[in-house]
């Protein structure tokens, strides 16, 4: 890959994750939540490189990349995704059969992704969803933009995540003895694990606060980060702090520096303990729980955020005379999310939509061990490893119960 190619990637992915880390800081205030702004991206790039007044300058600040490499940008991002392997990305984009389109968005718009709407919803409705079925590996079934007689353009992003642990979990019931998710009735669906391999935990010193990260690695090009703050902590800013810690703008300690118990009290959710064994190299033990999460964001309820305030308001002379003279506003912006991680794997699909209309054994000895316990709510940040891109984001509130059928609890 040349270095000018790499630039661009590295811009691309600053910008994403720029995005993401604003976005996730508005919306993850104490519920479940999940998010891509990795999925949201690309169309903004697009519609920036699209527009002309101030629309345009709204949307090169959301976006963070200028108009002139835009939309070059978007399909970049499109691209890496689609080189990957365990997450995979697609772009679609359908306007109204007869619509003028200027000839730049014909050679920008990349031919494969491009189709035609009837104006029919009963017509072109099942074929995005049936876009979206296949481009999400069936995880999510909908677009999730309505389609009404006045749209004139769909544009929507897929992006999907299917990987499998390099080190699996076990599963087990957990009862938390302190926290929020203490005293329920039922144990939450716990996942365990343990090894002598220290490096996947962390110590983040961020303005949030000191975080506790823990990276759970893909057997493909994804890995997840469990991410713990102090409790009195906001979520919003312990994802935005790890992911800027994950980025290198603040300083992490890991694997062996945390036997250090200084460093380890400091690490919310870690206890440096020591415990009889015949095998006296310190140990990791982890437990998180299962989680399963479907979420769903209007853009525009926010659309100072993505840069959409004035592109989603009428306007004579239209926001967008390099996709069609006619003129055109954004009326619709929506995603739709679900993350699963379990003790295999982790699972994700995002669908992000604007549309457009008119207007063991008896022990000797001790060991030291690291116990890092994620028992009440976390973040999550699911991260494209060749490239530092962040795919998903989300806030555990509540965590799975143990099924019932599970076997018996202990």
């Amino acid at each position: 890959m040349s270095s000018s190619i790499c630039a661009v990637i590295d811009d691309v992915v600053g910008a994403s994750n720029a995005l993401t880390a604003r976005w996730v800081r508005y919306a993850c205030t104490g519920g479940s939540r999940a998010l891509s702004g990795a999925g949201v991206w690309p169309l903004l790039a697009l519609l920036e490189a699209a527009a002309e007044g101030p629309g345009r300058s709204e949307l090169q600040a959301a976006v963070g990349l200028d108009p002139a490499v835009a939309d070059r940008g978007a399909r970049e991002l499109l691209e890496v995704l689609a080189r990957g392997t365990g997450v995979g990305g697609a772009l679609g984009l359908w306007n109204l059969a007869g619509l003028p389109l200027d000839p730049w968005w014909l050679d920008v718009a990349p031919g494969g992704a491009r189709g035609e709407l009837t104006g029919d919803p009963a017509v072109d409705r099942p074929r995005l969803d049936g876009w979206v079925e296949r481009h999400t590996r069936g995880r999510l079934t909908r677009m999730p933009v309505a389609l009404r007689p006045d749209t004139l353009l769909v544009l929507a992003t897929a992006l999907s995540i299917d990987t499998s642990w390099r080190e699996p979990f076990r599963d087990v019931p957990l009862r938390p003895q302190r926290g929020p998710w203490a005293g329920r009735p039922r144990p939450a669906a716990g996942l365990s694990r343990g090894g002598t391999d220290l490096s996947p935990l962390a110590l983040a010193e961020t303005p949030a606060g000191p975080l506790t990260m823990f990276a759970v690695l893909g057997q493909d090009d994804v890995d997840v980060y469990l991410c713990l703050g102090e409790q009195e902590c906001a979520p919003g800013e312990i994802l935005a702090g790890a992911m800027e810690a994950l980025a290198g703008h603040h300083p992490i300690q890991s694997g062996a520096a945390l036997l250090a118990e200084p460093l380890a009290r400091r690490a919310p959710g870690v206890e440096l303990i020591t415990v009889p064994s015949y095998d006296p190299t310190p140990h990791l033990r982890v437990m998180t729980v299962r989680f399963d999460l479907t979420d769903q964001h209007d853009l525009l309820s926010q659309p100072g955020l993505f840069g959409l305030g004035t592109v989603s308001q009428a306007d004579p002379h239209g926001h967008f005379p390099r996709i069609s003279r006619v003129p055109l506003k954004v009326d619709q912006g929506v995603q739709d999310v679900n993350a699963t991680f379990t003790a295999e794997g982790f699972k994700a699909a995002a669908v992000t939509a604007l549309s457009v209309a008119a207007g063991s054994a008896p022990p000797q000895g001790q060991t030291l061990v690291l116990d890092a316990q994620f028992d009440r709510p976390f973040g999550f940040l699911a991260r494209h490893r060749p490239t530092g891109l962040v795919l998903l984001a989300g806030w555990v509130a509540e965590p799975e119960e143990w099924p019932e059928d599970a076997g018996p609890i202990w």
